[in-house]
């Protein structure tokens, strides 16, 4: 009964400070297109696993390894006892992100450590009039963010998390810092092979900016400098995440229609609603099949993303006799951006 309460309690919070109308005095305003792009820290918002871009991005009911320190801290509860995981993830315009994350079970409780950076590479300095083709100054934009986390499984059937994160983001000599949390919430409706998930993303107070800049006054040609103090604080990019998975062959197997679910094959499929502060609400699909523990297909598709036109798709292999290592890869393309290749390594310890 408790965990049903608290599964309805964060779904409720999230749905009314995700979608609270513009007049409404919310932390967390949704204005649709009209708050497109609006938030900062968006290197939060990118799927950096392989396993969760070649889903869809819906994962949120059913990430039951490390990589759940991205999406729902409560499935860490249900991995291994010691996990831990690298990605890489070869980004548009040739930028960069990495994650790293590891967990280890501690009496009733599981806790996470993650680190999730973005790198711009060099980028060449350009003004508007004395230097359009470039000054002969370069600077990188590197974005940083850190999350403990700590998860308990109250039931067989439900958990919870919380992750505690710290998020940094720079241009120049302007530092812009943020302390978010991670709230999250799963639930498995018995044998019958359907699991919830609940969620809430970037959940903080809008970071402060730090710092200076200095320009050219074009008009006076005086040199210009803007304080930290002057910049207008930057929103995190909160978002709410509801889904539902379904493990049809022990689904089908519990109703009888089928013989007992055996190792041998899996099969899963899942939708996720998610709701960002600062864009449309968005729908994803994915579907799992697995092959006796070893092979792992991945496809997923997401509704709302204009540029999202083709499927994701990616995969998995464990190391045959040793299911504790896996190595996972994802790929997914928008149609001006271009394609997107993630890699992942993880490792688990029972």
């Amino acid at each position: 009964m408790r965990a049903a309460l608290l599964l309805l309690l964060v779904s409720l919070i999230g749905t009314v400070l995700s979608s609270s109308p513009a007049s409404a005095q919310s932390p967390l305003p949704s204005y649709g297109e009209d708050r497109r792009g609006t938030s900062g820290f968006q290197f939060l918002k990118v799927a950096v696993d392989p396993r969760t871009a070649a889903l869809g991005e819906s994962v949120v009911s059913h990430a039951d390894d490390v990589t759940a320190l991205l999406h729902n801290p409560a499935l860490i509860a249900r991995a291994g006892d010691v996990e831990g995981a690298l990605t890489f993830t070869n980004y548009y315009v040739d930028t960069q992100l990495y994650w790293a994350g590891g967990l280890y079970r501690l009496g009733p409780y599981t806790l996470g450590l993650s680190i999730q950076a973005f790198d711009s590479g060099e980028l060449v300095e350009r003004t508007e009039v004395s230097g359009p083709n470039g000054t002969g100054r370069t600077f990188r934009l590197v974005d940083l963010g850190v999350g403990l986390t700590v998860s308990q499984a109250l039931t067989d059937l439900f958990s919870y998390g919380v992750t505690v994160k710290y998020a940094r983001e720079s241009v120049l000599d302007v530092v812009t810092q943020a302390a978010l949390l991670d709230l999250g919430v799963a639930y498995s409706v018995g044998e019958t092979g359907v699991r919830l998930g609940v969620a809430i993303r970037n959940f903080g107070l809008d970071g402060r900016p730090s710092g200076e800049v200095s320009y050219l006054d074009l008009q006076n040609g005086e040199p210009v400098t803007v304080t930290g103090d002057e910049f207008a604080r930057v929103t995190p990019p909160t978002t709410f995440l509801l889904g539902v998975s379904y493990d049809l062959l022990r689904g089908l197997s519990a109703l009888g229609l089928t013989g007992p679910a055996g190792p041998q094959h899996d099969f899963r499929v899942s939708g996720q609603l998610t709701n960002p502060n600062d864009d449309t609400e968005r729908f994803n699909l994915g579907l799992e099949y697995t092959w006796n523990r070893v092979l792992t297909l991945r496809g997923g598709y997401q509704l709302g993303i204009e540029e999202a036109t083709l499927p994701s798709f990616g995969l998995g292999v464990r190391a045959p006799g040793y299911d504790g290592v896996r190595l996972d890869y994802g790929f997914n393309r928008l149609d001006r951006l271009g394609a997107v290749h993630r890699v992942g390594f993880l490792v688990s310890f029972d």
